[in-house]
């Protein structure tokens, strides 16, 4: 099983329950871990050199992708938007 990167958000069950029926949506996931290690790297270097580093994890990701995920709008849906039906 994956581990849950997403830990003190969702708990491990749930999470599992996701990932098992598919409705977790990966590059999300990705990009929440990248957020989270960025801010990590910014109590400790430069904006620039943070952004080197999480490239140098992400060696498919550009500099310009990884700068729009660290600093991408986060959108704050309605809460019908989560209904299922």
């Amino acid at each position: 099983m994956v581990n849950n990167p997403l830990k003190s958000h969702i708990p491990d069950a749930v999470f599992e329950f996701l990932v098992k029926n598919n409705l977790l949506y990966e590059k999300g996931v990705r990009d929440f871990k990248i957020r989270q290690r960025f801010n990590h790297l910014k109590s400790e270097y430069s904006t620039q050199r943070s952004i080197e580093l999480l490239q140098s994890e992400y060696p498919y990701l550009q500099y310009e992708t990884i700068r729009k995920i660290i600093y991408q709008k986060r959108r704050v849906h309605s809460p019908e938007y989560f209904y299922l039906f």
